[in-house]
This record gives structure tokens, C-alpha cells and sequence, in this order.
């Protein structure tokens, strides 16, 4: 079977769809680069056709490719040996890649912001290194932009790709089906372009999945058909609370979430009042109560078919009780398990109490609550970078306040670039690491990380009152002699919740 993807891949810049501000901007970027001699990133999420104008582009330059792509080992070793022989100005062989008539290649890394971790041992500096002296034309593709190393990302350009709108997806799709002769209703189509959101690629393959092998593709062909995709937590959310028409959508956006039923209960319980009328909410704390009484029995006899019951009532039971779809947006806040026994929590717990001079108590119910709000998802990252960097939090520790995976790219370039920022205050401060916090811009790469800083100082003090006023009036020395002291014996008088001080 042929991927529809590949075999409709745009074969020039002018048949991409969407981004054309970006189109222009990475054309741009071609036509001056012995100018400039700049790498380029293309960062945006996951199908909105990064890959394929990289492609394009070379089409279009008459410039070969050379690709690394996600498969393949990125150690520094595999980047010397293959990007770096490629970047300047060689061939996998070995031969000069340039020939008399001046061609190029066109160096492609794909999955960029993944270059990082004890598996990249080196790789982020190797393509640094590679990017900073190439003698060819580089670009590489990431989703997040923030997740690559602050080094890689000031050795670069970058061009954005935002989502592909319903408007361009649909006229791709049309044209698909034409080339293959599958006469179609318009409303199935839009119905694709509106269930991917964003996603070409993912629209691509679902019209492949519905509508391969048929003559013809009707609107509940799309339905009942496509290909099987799981939902986020806060989708979920937006359904089961705000936006659902029907108690069976709510059922069926718990079968494709990637939770538990005890996690999503969490969920739901946590960020049910903050969109639900109180009349609303009494009648499905009811459903919630029931979903708990079945987590129970499943705790008990082990026996994970009753998680059905549970997810019953979680989703379909507290949407049924909605009187109505919520407008607006919310902000959905991730569950607060601070009263665990979790090691993660209470390590987390101890290195704030110790850190700020305040009682684990404090800690626990006043600053904890109010990083988790500020760094929700590791957002804004440079402030997630900076708390992790004045706690020394480790991945898990991360992973914990901000409620993303612990595993992935994104907490762990976060503690890669912690750990960077403490190594240069180190320096700066002759071991005194982080005694306190620069409020200009101190860093080596002459970015705006003091303003940053700043930023944060104030946020923190903002945020708790008299506390924070007690830590204006307290010298980072002072408080650095009030972590020395038990934690645990610690007062826990109001003037102790300043958060100022963790800084």
C-alpha cells in the first residue's frame, strides 16, 4: 500500500498549503544564504509540512539532500560522520559534494529538539559545532523550539510553521481524492480537516484510512471509520465540561484519553467548579462518589474491569448533570497531590523549606501550589529553567511541579539548561551558587535571562502577602542561614511564606 502522504508530497514551495508567510521567510533564507551562511529551524507542531518544505525547497534549489532522520543514533560520533562530512561540503564517500557548477546540499536534521539526554551523549554540541561552521546549507526540524538546547537555538535562524487551517486543509484533500478518483460529499472532508485540527498529515491519512479501495466517501463513512488517535487530558476536559453535546461523546472521550480512571476523577474533581454552577457541581460530585466507590473495589480485588463502571460515571455522569456548554477559555490546572506520600513530593517539599527558610508545612500548602501554577507544563520555559535551577530539581522533580512527563524531551532539556545556569552562577559567584539572583543580564551568551529573573523575584513576591515583604526586608544571606536549619522544626507563622526568598 502506498502512504498517501509520500506519494502527495508537495514536490515545490508553491504547492505547500498554509504558511505562506513561512514559505516566503525559509525561500527567503535559500536565496541569501551566502550572505549569511545561517542554519535554519523550522520548528511547529507534528504534520503542518515542515519536512516536506525542507524537501521542497531543494527541489526547487536544485540542491540535493542529505537527511538524518529520527531513526538514526544521535551521538556526536553519528553527526561527525555523516552531517558533518555532508555540512562541509562532502559526500557520504568522502568526495567533494560541490560540483563545478557550484551545487549544493542541503543538510536535514530532523527531530532536532530530541538531541539531547544521556542517549544524545554529545550530539547537542556536535551539531552546535556543526551549525556554527558548515559549508553547506543546514535546517533543522523541530516541534518545540524551546525543547533545543539554548546554545543550538542562538546559533540558529528560526521560522515558525504554525497549524494548517480547515480553509487549506480541505482543498488538499479534494484534490487527493480527485487524483484518485473517489468522488466524495464536501461535509466528509470538512469533517476530516476539522477532527485533525491542524494536522495535514494526520488529515492525509485519515482520508487514506475512510476512503481507500471506495468509490465514493460519505460523512459517516468519516464517523464510523479513520484511523485510531488518542486524546490529551485537557480536550477531555473542555468535552466532559464545557463544550460535550451528549453524555455518550463524554463516554467515549474516556475510551481514547490516555489516563486512568483514578487519574482523570483527579481531573475532574480538581477543575469541575472552576467552569460548574454550584448546582451543577453538587449533582455530579454524586457520579464522582460512585466512580470512587468502583476505584475502590478495584484497589481491593484487583479487579480492573470495574474501571469501566468508574469511567461511566466520571465522564458521561458529571457531563449529564452540565445544564448547559460553557464558553470561553479556561485554564485546566493539573491535580494537586501535595498530601502524598509520593518521595517525589516530599523531596520537592524539602529542597523549597530548605532553600526559602521555611517550614515544610509552608512549603508544602504556599509555594508549592504556587510553582505548580506558574510552571503548569513547563510554561513559560525560561521560568521553568530558572525555578529548576534555584531548587536543583532533577527530571522527576520537575516532572512533579509542572505535571508534564517525566520522560520527555521537554523536562529533561529543561534540567539540562537548570543545570547549565547553575554551572555559570557557580563561576560567576566563586561557589556561592545561586546565593542570589542576578537582576540584569548576566549570562555568558548576553541573552535577557536577568530580566527574567527579575520577572520571577516579583512574581514570587506578589504572590504571598506579608511573606513577600519579609523577604525584601531578609538578605540572601539570612536566608540562605535559615535552610542550613531543620526544615521540620521550622516555624510556621505567615511571615515564613515569602517567595522571594527561593530565588
Amino acid at each position: 500500500m502506498v502512504d498517501w502522504t509520500e506519494k502527495y508530497r508537495p514536490r515545490s514551495l508553491s504547492e505547500l498549503r498554509g504558511n505562506d508567510k513561512a514559505v516566503e521567510q525559509f525561500r527567503e533564507w535559500a536565496d541569501t544564504w551566502d550572505d549569511h551562511r545561517e542554519a535554519v529551524v523550522l520548528h511547529g507542531s507534528p504534520g503542518v509540512g515542515k519536512t516536506s518544505a525542507a524537501h521542497a525547497l531543494a527541489a526547487d534549489e536544485g540542491w540535493e539532500t542529505v537527511e538524518l532522520n529520527a531513526s538514526d543514533q544521535r551521538t556526536a560520533d553519528v553527526i561527525e560522520r555523516f552531517a558533518g562530512r555532508a555540512a562541509n561540503n562532502e559526500t557520504l564517500g568522502g568526495a567533494s559534494g560541490a560540483d563545478d557548477t557550484g551545487g549544493r546540499q542541503l543538510v536535514i536534521l530532523d527531530e532536532a529538539d530530541n538531541i539531547h539526554g544521556n542517549y544524545d551523549r554529545g550530539g547537542a554540541g556536535a551539531i552546535t559545532s556543526l551549525v556554527k561552521s558548515a559549508g553547506q546549507p543546514v535546517v533543522l526540524i523541530a516541534n518545540d523550539y524551546y525543547d533545543m538546547s539554548r546554545g543550538l537555538r542562538n546559533a540558529t535562524r528560526e521560522i515558525e510553521f504554525r497549524d494548517v487551517g480547515k480553509r487549506s486543509i480541505v482543498p488538499v484533500l479534494r484534490d487527493i481524492c480527485r487524483k484518485e478518483d473517489v468522488e466524495f460529499d464536501e461535509d466528509a472532508l470538512e469533517h476530516i480537516a476539522e477532527r485533525n485540527a491542524g494536522d495535514l498529515r494526520g488529515a492525509v491519512n485519515d482520508l487514506q484510512a475512510v476512503a481507500e479501495g471506495k468509490d465514493r466517501l460519505t460523512e459517516e463513512d468519516v464517523v464510523t471509520g479513520g484511523r485510531d488517535t488518542s486524546m490529551g487530558i485537557f480536550p477531555f476536559l473542555d468535552l466532559v465540561l464545557k463544550e460535550g453535546d451528549s453524555a455518550r461523546e463524554a463516554l467515549q472521550s474516556s475510551y481514547d484519553v490516555d489516563e486512568t480512571p483514578d487519574d482523570l476523577t483527579k481531573w475532574i474533581e480538581d477543575n469541575m467548579l472552576k467552569v460548574y454552577e454550584p448546582s451543577e457541581a453538587v449533582r455530579a460530585y454524586e457520579h464522582l462518589a460512585d466512580a470512587d466507590v468502583w476505584l475502590g473495589r478495584v484497589r481491593a480485588s484487583q479487579n480492573y474491569s470495574y474501571w469501566r463502571y468508574a469511567g461511566d460515571n466520571l465522564s458521561a455522569g458529571v457531563a449529564a448533570e452540565r445544564d448547559e456548554t460553557k464558553g470561553g477559555w479556561t485554564r485546566w490546572g493539573r491535580p494537586q497531590f501535595y498530601h502524598s506520600s509520593s518521595n517525589a513530593a516530599d523531596d520537592v517539599v524539602r529542597k523549597i523549606a530548605t532553600r526559602g527558610g521555611f517550614s515544610m508545612a509552608t512549603a508544602r500548602r504556599d509555594v508549592l501550589p504556587f510553582l505548580a501554577e506558574m510552571t503548569h507544563h513547563c510554561k513559560p520555559r525560561e521560568l521553568t529553567v530558572l525555578m529548576a535551577a534555584a531548587y536543583d530539581l532533577d527530571a522527576e522533580h520537575v516532572s512533579f511541579v509542572t505535571g508534564s512527563g517525566e520522560t520527555t524531551n521537554k523536562v529533561e532539556s529543561i534540567v539540562e539548561d537548570a543545570e547549565e545556569l547553575r554551572a555559570e552562577r557557580m563561576e560567576e559567584h566563586s561557589g556561592g551558587a545561586f546565593a542570589g539572583v542576578p537582576t540584569t543580564a548576566e549570562s555568558a551568551d548576553g541573552d535577557d535571562d536577568g530580566a527574567d529573573q527579575a520577572t520571577l523575584a516579583d512574581a514570587g513576591s506578589a504572590g504571598s502577602g506579608a511573606g513577600g515583604e519579609r523577604a525584601a526586608e531578609t538578605p540572601d544571606a539570612d536566608a540562605a542561614d535559615a535552610g542550613d536549619a531543620d526544615p521540620e522544626a521550622a516555624d510556621e507563622d505567615d511571615d515564613q511564606s515569602g517567595l522571594t526568598d527561593f530565588m
